[in-house]
This record gives structure tokens, sequence and C-alpha cells, in this order.
């Protein structure tokens, strides 16, 4: 197991006093053939909706990094800034302050070349995926930005759904013929298509099957690994995201609230809130038997 430093620092809410920068043993994933490994920094994110009365703070002082290979999970309940926090790494949502750095370039401006190293997937891939699209066009739309011409982006498309544990007949398929779970290995196809250095995963299972869900989680772990990915993963499942992450970020009202290893952080939380999304895991059963990611 490799060292990682998963840092963080934010005004906290008065749930919980600031707590210090972490130092962690994380799990890395391993560097691809010919490929470097990237990492993700916030720096003191802010972003306010509206003004006056109805102004909302979506994000306050967010500030943490995510070391080369790594995967941090960010969690809390709807409203909480995690989305939006994801739509700003990934270029969709521009902050009011704040840095965003990929491998320690400052990528900030939404216009920044380096974006398409930042690649995400939604809760909803249906409204991803061009209806009127084939599945292999829509991928292939993606590899061709890569610099894929010719025979090599039908490979590619076949290499990506081979990758995503789908069949190439897929690629004649429209996304309305598929079902969630399909569409969602699609989504993650499309993503791959683009050769992404960080992956951003915003509820990618809450719309699926508990026995799908599976399946897919299974799938993003063994996709970091072989791709060597460093990965942003919302949920609102402390159960999924410990599966998935090895330190755990909470987020309640646009703030950050609490931070550790994912294990730590779920068996001896210290903010309140925490406390109460560990108790809402569902029990027995279901994902909350999957074993954290070790």
């Amino acid at each position: 197991m490799n060292a990682g430093l998963f840092s963080r620092s934010s005004n906290l809410s008065a749930r919980q006093p600031k707590q210090p920068a972490y130092t962690l043993e994380t799990t890395r994933s391993p560097r691809p053939k010919g490929r470097t490994l990237t990492s993700l920094e916030i720096s003191h994110a802010s972003l306010t909706f509206g003004r006056g009365e109805s102004k909302t703070v979506a994000l306050n002082d967010i500030s943490f990094t995510i070391p080369s290979g790594g995967a941090l999970g960010l969690v809390g309940e709807s409203g909480s800034g995690k989305s939006t926090l994801a739509r700003a790494v990934a270029g969709l949502r521009p902050l009011d302050s704040g840095v965003i750095r990929v491998g320690g370039v400052d990528i900030t401006d939404i216009e920044h070349r380096r974006r398409r190293n930042v690649q995400m997937v939604f809760q909803d891939p249906y409204s991803s995926l061009n209806p009127a699209m084939d599945i292999g066009h829509s991928i292939a739309e993606v590899a061709r930005t890569r610099g894929h011409q010719g025979a090599a982006v039908g490979r590619r498309v076949n290499e990506l759904l081979d990758a995503v544990r789908l069949p190439t007949a897929v690629r004649d398929r429209y996304p309305s013929q598929l079902s969630g779970g399909m569409r969602q290995r699609v989504a993650v196809a499309r993503a791959l298509a683009a050769e992404p250095e960080i992956l951003v995963a915003d509820e990618i299972t809450s719309a699926l099957d508990a026995s799908v869900q599976s399946a897919v989680l299974n799938l993003v772990r063994d996709i970091r690994q072989e791709f060597g990915l460093t990965m942003l993963f919302i949920s609102h499942n402390l159960a999924v995201v410990r599966y998935i992450a090895e330190v755990t970020a909470v987020m309640y009202k646009g703030e950050l609230v609490e931070m550790g290893s994912s294990p730590t952080l779920i068996s001896s939380p210290t903010n309140e809130y925490t406390k109460e999304l560990i108790a809402s895991i569902p029990r027995p059963g279901g994902l909350d038997d999957l074993d954290p990611i070790t």
C-alpha cells in the first residue's frame, strides 16, 4: 500500500469545530503503462446562488486534495452542495471564488484546454445520451476528439464496450433499448473515451436497483484500477462510498463538516450530522454488506 496525502481545510459549521489536515494511508490506482497519475486539488471553492433574501450558499470555502490515483467519496443529503461541487470540478459550473488544480495546473477557467482531462458521469445516464444516436456513434464521437480516426475508431469503441463489460452488439442499439444499468455502463464508456485523468461520478447508482448497483460499483472499482484514474465519487449513501473510496468527506449546507479514512469515519464519527447519516444506512444486508476498499 502506498502512502498518499489527503488534505482538507474548510470553515466548518457550528456542528463541528475545525479539524486539522489529514495524512492518510491510501490505496492508489496502479499506473498503466505510459500513463501519469494526476492529483485533484480544490482550494477555497465558494459559490452562491441568488441574491438578497433568496441567497443560498452552495459552497462555502471548500478545500481538499485527492492525491494522484486516489479516490475521495463525498457524501451528504440533497442540497448539501456535493453535486454543485462535482459540476464545478467538471467545468459545468463556474465558481464565485477559489481554485481547481489538476496535476498542479490551475484549470479554474472552464475554457482551459486541460478541462477535457476531467470527465463526469451523471446520475441519469439517459439524459446524458443522445436518444437519436446509436451507442457506437455516441462513443465514437468522443473517441475522435482524442485523435482516433477511421478503423481505429471502431476498434476503440469495441475496446471501451469490453472495458465496461458490454457486448459489442450494443454499439448498434439506442439508449431507449437498454436497461438503466446498461445505459450507465455506456455513460462510463463515453467518459473513458475522452481518456480522462480525473473521473467525477455523481450519484451514478442511486437510480438503479440494488442488484444492478452492486454490479456498477464493482465496475467502477475495476475501471479506476485499470485506467489509473483519480476519482471524486459523490453519493448520499455512506455504505456505497465506503466501498469505492479510501477517504470520505461529509458535506452539510455547503460546508465540509468532517473528513477521514472511510472505515474510521464510519466506525468513529465525530460530527453529529455524520452520525445521523451513518444511522440511516440500511441494516442488515444490501449494500451495507459491501466490504470497504483496502
